[in-house]
């Protein structure tokens, strides 16, 4: 008995999911923790893919300043509910998100936000260095995809792995919130000063 409350405890700590969810996910992965955590997280995409046409009228503006004052970070998180605004799990996720921007310095939110221009001028590059190492049509079309991807990974906000686990992406990190919160949340905008840079 004292095992399996261990263990409890344990995916709480892990996901900080509630407790008749993390009873629930255990029940359902004959209490293999490892299982537990995917069905919590496959939960909180369920219901991050639910919320995502509420609307997100609430939220916060996260500041982050470095250490040496060099480099600071605005971003505007929002949700449905003042309520939700005002929980610590949301204000984490803000915290966590500028901290990430600092790290990364993504370019853009997600993937639809990147201009059809900037893909092709990616993909131009990456066809110039294909051609030069003489590979077939076909090939580089499928190297494109993997490639425009990787680009996806190093210039939007949402695609890039979370800077503390990499087996997750920061949107993995806000479905997360979304399911623990139960409501829609949406990065609004941010913005990246460096002293120095334009």
């Amino acid at each position: 008995m004292s095992d399996q409350l261990e263990i409890l405890k344990k995916l709480r700590e892990l996901t900080g999911a509630g407790i008749s969810d993390c009873k629930n996910a255990l029940k359902a992965s004959g209490d293999d923790l490892e299982k537990a955590v995917i069905e919590l997280r496959k939960k909180g995409l369920a219901t991050a893919e639910k919320k995502a046409s509420n609307n997100t009228k609430e939220g916060i503006i996260e500041d982050y300043v470095h250490h040496d004052s060099k480099l600071g970070i605005l971003i505007e998180l929002n949700c449905e509910t003042d309520f939700v605004a005002k929980t610590d799990e949301f204000k984490s996720l803000a915290k966590e998100l500028a901290m990430q921007i600092a790290i990364d310095d993504p370019l853009y939110i997600c993937k639809e936000d990147v201009p059809e221009e900037a893909i092709e001028k990616e993909k131009q590059i990456y066809v110039e260095q294909l051609e030069k190492e003489n590979k077939p049509k076909d090939i580089i079309e499928k190297i494109l995809l993997g490639k425009i991807e990787g680009f996806y990974k190093t210039a939007c906000l949402l695609e890039m792995p979370y800077m503390r686990d990499s087996k997750l992406t920061v949107k993995d990190l806000v479905n997360e919130t979304i399911g623990k919160l139960k409501e829609n949340i949406r990065i609004r905008r941010f913005a990246r000063y460096k002293i120095g840079e334009e």
